[in-house]
């Protein structure tokens, strides 16, 4: 470890310097802070001696709510900053204390180097986290991690403060006085630099059909979801990882065709038509309008131009001969340039057809496709409006249907039982996690996991994957064929545990070096109980325009940058004299990677009434 510069910050007595300067090796240097001149007692001037001589540096008179004045610019850039119980003073309520640590963390942000830690110690149930025993009701905690958002810092790590670990250490209380702090059941919190929460703009996307170039606005419930190459051979992503071992394991049963993804993102309606059996797919699909680009984008207002990048997609399939949404004689609308309606692909299965009517398509080889889909859906705890999905494709002659069947759901079955975590029965036996269920109504089966050990609590089966047969080759019209789709994003959560799909897309680097390549361990988050952030909204109803609860979702997600964790209906009200229609939702903002502010809700909440009104035609109260 290279050279470390810890500073601490509101010392009385000095005695934590004092300790902590016994553990510190040559290449760490130390600076210890305190607001007012040290007491004149003994222990305090021992303590002022022994940091000297070690070589730490005291500075009196610093206070800890404005670091950036007590050190020049080329000083900063601690690497630890502590701060051990703090208090405003004898009879300082927990708002007085609120502002004092929410004033202090944002002084960090200054002089705190950029992968650095803050240390703060607090007395049992102040934080007002889970981690707290008792835990405090959250107006009568010190909200330490929503004071801490206002820095820009998020909880990475919690464990008990013991003064066992500090000898000599001695909390002085309030001001340096006699009467210290009961710090029995203390807690030190570690915070870490959150990504800066910035207002992520649409990006515009550019790609070649033949020798037409076009542009696209990437939706606003998708921004900083496309292009990001999960999948692609640099990649060292959990979405990739679990790819590549199921793939692997099928490998041993089955010979393999991989399909490298040139099927186009972007389907045009009239040409991609999903298979006869999932004939609702499109309905959830994302629609959006390619322009022609004539190196003039100023028509995409939403874009930021600095940000513009070059996306070719591979359009071999796609033909906008018979594109609706521009006119019969392709003359540009408005003064604008023509326009293509096409939709991001929902699923997979889009390219089945394309994939069994292939001249190589080869009967009993697993042929095998992988790809980001994108679909409108409602904000749950497991759905997710942009995932990675693999999709198996085996061909076989219709007779031998029922071996092909079984020998794939078997092989698949074990494998998945192999990757998850299994069920602990009443004794030592082990139960599997996945269920293949039958649904007659879709002549296919639902791949069910188990999903309570994301929490002791929850019961939930979650489907992480569909297996449909059918026979609707026109080449290979002996021929039978079974087709499954694997949600991978959800399969990766499940095998190392992680709670949250936003996590899967975090920008933050963190995130990816917890991945061992060849390893499977639990992941542990580095940002631990966000608060959250409840907001109510009503508004009326339009008779005439209706109300589309899945796009008041997507909405949501868009205007939200997908803070959104929960929408709860609940109410519904009819005007008695006027008879119109009042709905009102319930609506729960939270993060999973970065700090949120209750401030920045507010704004966000502002701006959803608007957008709702102009969108959905609603007029809130």
């Amino acid at each position: 470890m290279g050279p470390r510069r810890l500073l601490l910050v509101g010392e009385g007595n000095f005695s934590f310097a004092a300790a902590l300067s016994r553990t510190l090796d040559l290449n760490t240097s130390l600076t210890a802070t305190c607001l007012q001149r040290p007491a004149e007692d003994l222990v305090t001037q021992e303590n002022l001696e022994r940091l000297r001589k070690r070589g730490a540096v005291i500075r009196f008179g610093v206070d800890c709510t404005e670091l950036a004045d007590a050190f020049e610019p080329h000083d900063r850039d601690f690497d630890r900053i502590y701060f051990n119980f703090p208090h405003c003073g004898r009879k300082a309520g927990v708002a007085k204390n609120r502002e004092l640590l929410a004033k202090f963390f944002q002084s960090c942000a200054d002089v705190l180097a950029e992968e650095g830690e803050v240390h703060v110690a607090l007395c049992r149930g102040q934080g007002g986290t889970p981690a707290d025993k008792p835990r405090r009701e959250w107006h009568n905690s010190w909200q330490v991690v929503a004071m801490a958002a206002l820095g820009g810092f998020i909880l990475s790590d919690v464990h008990p403060f013991s003064c066992q670990t500090v000898p000599g250490y001695k909390c002085t209380g309030y001001r340096s006085q006699d009467k210290s702090f009961h710090v029995e059941g203390a807690l030190n919190y570690i915070f870490t630099r959150s990504l800066p929460f910035q207002g992520l703009q649409p990006r515009i996307f550019r790609l070649k059909v033949g020798d037409q170039w076009f542009s696209f606005l990437e939706p606003e419930a998708l921004v900083g979801k496309l292009n990001r190459d999960f999948l692609e051979a640099p990649s060292c992503h959990p979405i990739k990882t679990i790819n590549e071992k199921l793939i692997a394991e099928l490998g041993k049963a089955f010979p393999l065709k991989r399909l490298k993804c040139s099927f186009p993102l972007l389907l045009l309606g009239g040409n991609h038509v999903p298979t006869p059996w999932d004939c609702d797919i499109l309905s959830a699909a994302f629609w959006i309008s390619l322009c022609e680009d004539n190196s003039n984008s100023m028509f995409l207002t939403g874009g930021i131009e600095q940000d513009m990048k070059d996306f070719v997609m591979s359009f071999s399939e796609l033909s906008l001969s018979k594109t609706p949404g521009r006119d019969s004689e392709g003359e540009a609308h408005d003064g604008h340039c023509g326009q293509a309606k096409v939709c991001l692909r929902p699923s997979l299965l889009v390219h089945v057809q394309d994939v069994i009517q292939a001249p190589d398509f080869l009967p009993g080889s697993l042929h095998i496709l992988s790809g980001p889909v994108f679909r409108k859906c409602p904000i749950l705890p497991f759905t997710m409006p942009a995932l990675h999905e693999t999709l198996f494709i085996l061909g076989f002659n219709e007779n031998l249907k029922d071996d092909y069947l079984q020998s794939l759901l078997g092989h698949l079955k074990n494998i998945l039982d192999s990757l998850l975590p299994q069920t602990l029965l009443g004794g030592s036996k082990l139960s599997s996690s996945v269920e293949l269920v039958f649904q007659p109504d879709e002549k296919g089966f639902v791949i069910s996991v188990k999903s309570h050990h994301f929490a002791p609590d929850c019961v939930e089966d979650l489907t992480i994957g569909s297996v449909t047969t059918s026979a609707i080759s026109l080449i290979h019209k002996d021929q039978g064929f079974v087709f499954v789709s694997i949600n991978l994003d959800l399969l990766a959560m499940l095998v190392w545990g992680i709670s949250d799909w936003r996590m899967l897309w975090t920008f933050d680097n963190r995130f990816v070096k917890h991945f061992v390549p060849g390893k499977i361990e639990p992941f542990k988050t580095y940002s631990l109980y966000p608060p959250c952030y409840v907001h109510d909204i009503s508004f009326w109803l339009d008779e005439e325009k209706g109300f589309d609860e899945l796009e008041f979702h997507t909405v949501a997600r868009a205007v939200s940058q997908d803070t959104v964790i929960s929408i709860q209906f609940l109410s519904r009200f009819q005007h008695p004299k006027t008879d119109r229609i009042s709905l009102c939702y319930r609506m729960t903002y939270q993060t999973c990677d970065k700090a949120l502010t209750q401030q920045q809700v507010a704004s966000m909440q502002s701006q959803f009434r608007k957008e709702i009104q102009q969108r959905l035609h609603v007029i809130p109260r």
